[in-house]
């Protein structure tokens, strides 16, 4: 089939996109929404604008909107955008992210249906520590952009999800609620690099705010670079 791709530019987007793509289906464009909100119950917020950065490195087309982020009305603002992609790019189905969280499964398999579009949820019940680990091991690079949640400091920020953290991460939801996939905004993340990028990213300037509880990573400057042959940790605090 024919999809559009929700894309937040973290982990959960990226790997949903993976999964379809290497089933055989065709993503003809992604969909981000650039929420005003930092508080958006829909929407990821943190380095959103990296996106079309991250769509240069796929070579797939970027539809990217604006919303308020108010509550409910933020829906109809990612109706119009999806239905744009479909008028566009004559899309047929719509892949997300989501692996746990009803209230967006619902909200958007309601959108499809209104649009006469299938809902992909290749993620939805994955065990969120073996699909991180999975995500590794196929050669993504996920870095750290935001934290809200005991246990996750300002240490966490910028850091590369390796299978150290994923482990960290394990052991946290074990003691306190922190959610080793971060679907309940624990934390936030970047893809720098993956198997869909025909190059990688390079954060060239950034900065850690915290204010005591919670925390973001803001990546100033990025540009795109070739891939290497083997992986340098290089683009984190370069």
């Amino acid at each position: 089939m024919q999809l559009g791709a929700l894309f937040s530019g973290g982990k959960d987007s990226l790997y949903s996109i993976y999964n379809v793509m290497r089933s055989g289906h065709e993503v003809k464009c992604l969909i981000t929404i650039v929420s005003k909100n930092p508080e958006s119950y829909m929407y990821h917020v943190p380095n959103i604008e990296l996106t079309k950065l991250q769509a240069q490195a796929m070579g797939i087309p970027i539809i990217s909107n604006t919303t308020e982020g108010e509550k409910e009305i933020e829906l109809d603002d990612l109706t119009t955008a999806i239905n744009e992609a479909k008028e566009r790019y004559h899309i047929t189905g719509l892949v997300n992210g989501a692996i746990y969280s009803n209230y967006q499964r619902k909200r958007i398999d309601k959108i499809c249906s209104s649009l006469d579009l299938t809902n992909f949820t290749p993620l939805w019940k994955l065990q969120p520590k073996t699909m991180l680990s999975e995500m590794v091991d196929a050669g993504f690079t996920i870095i750290i952009s935001a934290v809200a949640a005991d246990g996750l400091g300002p240490d966490w920020l910028g850091r590369e999800l390796d299978h150290k953290a994923i482990d960290e991460l394990s052991k946290l939801h074990e003691t306190c609620y922190v959610c080793t996939g971060g679907e309940g905004g624990e934390f936030e993340t970047l893809v720098t690099d993956s198997p869909l990028f025909k190059k990688r990213i390079r954060v060239i300037d950034s900065e850690i705010t915290w204010d005591g509880m919670a925390g973001i990573y803001k990546i100033k400057k990025a540009k795109l670079i070739k891939k290497l042959l083997c992986k340098r940790n290089d683009n984190i605090h370069n």
